[in-house]
Parts: C-alpha cells; sequence; structure tokens
C-alpha cells in the first residue's frame, strides 16, 4: 500500500501533466512569506482572467515540466514556487502577477514559458505593459477604418457643398 504522500505527488504530477497537455505556457512565481489570505486573493484574481494558480512542491513541478519537455523553465523553480498557467493570452495574467508584487514584496516573479520561448522577469514585466487582445484588436480596426471613414467624410463635404451652392442659386433666383 502506497503512503498517502506519495500518493498526493503523484496525483499533483498527473494533475499538472493534464494541465500542460492543454497549454504549454506557464509562468513561475515565488511566494516564500505571501499570506494565505493574500494568495487565495491572488488565486480569484488570476481565474477572473482566465489562469490558474497551482502551488506545489519543487520536485514533483520539477518532475511534471520536465516530462512535459519544458526543461528549460525548471532552472526558473527555486524554494516554494507556484505554477500559474495560462489558458490563452499571457496580458492578463502578467498584470495581475506585476501589480500584485507590487503590493506583495514577497511575491517573486521568476520566469516561464510561452509559445515555446523562455521568459525571465523582464519579459513578464514587458507583457504587463501591453494593452489586452480586445483592445489591440480595436486599435487594428480603427487603423483599418481610418482611411476608410476620412474617405467618406471627404466625399460627404464635397455632397454637402454642392446642395449648399444649389440652395444659393434657388435663393438667389427666387428673390
Amino acid at each position: 500500500m502506497k503512503k498517502i504522500g506519495l500518493i498526493f505527488r503523484e496525483t499533483s504530477e498527473n494533475r499538472i501533466q493534464d494541465i500542460l497537455k492543454g497549454s504549454n505556457n506557464v509562468f513561475v512565481v515565488g511566494y516564500s512569506g505571501v499570506k494565505s489570505p493574500d494568495m487565495s486573493s491572488l488565486r480569484k484574481k488570476l481565474r477572473g482572467c482566465g489562469s490558474s494558480l497551482f502551488v506545489v512542491k519543487n520536485c514533483v513541478a520539477r518532475r511534471a515540466l520536465k516530462s512535459a519537455g519544458l526543461i528549460d523553465v525548471i532552472k526558473s523553480i527555486e524554494g516554494p514556487c507556484g505554477l500559474v498557467f495560462l489558458k490563452d493570452e499571457p496580458v492578463g495574467p502578467s498584470k495581475v502577477l506585476c501589480d500584485f508584487s507590487k503590493e506583495h514584496e514577497k511575491l517573486k516573479l521568476e520566469g516561464g514559458i510561452f509559445e515555446q520561448k523562455v521568459l525571465i522577469k523582464e519579459d513578464i514585466e514587458a507583457m504587463a505593459k501591453l494593452p489586452s487582445k480586445e483592445v489591440l484588436r480595436a486599435q487594428v480596426v480603427m487603423t483599418l477604418i481610418s482611411p476608410i471613414s476620412g474617405l467618406v467624410i471627404t466625399l460627404n463635404q464635397v455632397l454637402a457643398k454642392f446642395v449648399y451652392c444649389i440652395d444659393q442659386i434657388r435663393q438667389k433666383k427666387t428673390v
């Protein structure tokens, strides 16, 4: 019969591997000294932007990441760590993590991996400064619409001037 600690480690490792099958995007954070209620609020904020925080022993995290082929991330794991799994875009979670680390200095951004690229702390902070995906889409749409709307406004002004000129001629003839 297996010991409960071994069962827990195996379950944790399997859970991490299952999450990594859906997405290989992960940030590593050090949480040594962060209080439990603060960690709960961080989890809630991360859930709001489509991510999840998983606190696990280092040996379990290293084994799970190694079996998923994310060997480069293992270097970031030192001390008590948490793994932040990203579902799609990294901007929201990176903003949450950076804001939280400013409020709670004990939370450290260690690194991560996104789209097969190894990230360091500075990369995560740079992502936090980017606008969200929705804002970027709106900016692209506005850039594409801008010449067309300019043309419409110009044509509308030409038509308005023509109508104004015809109205002036009509007024002169009636006088």
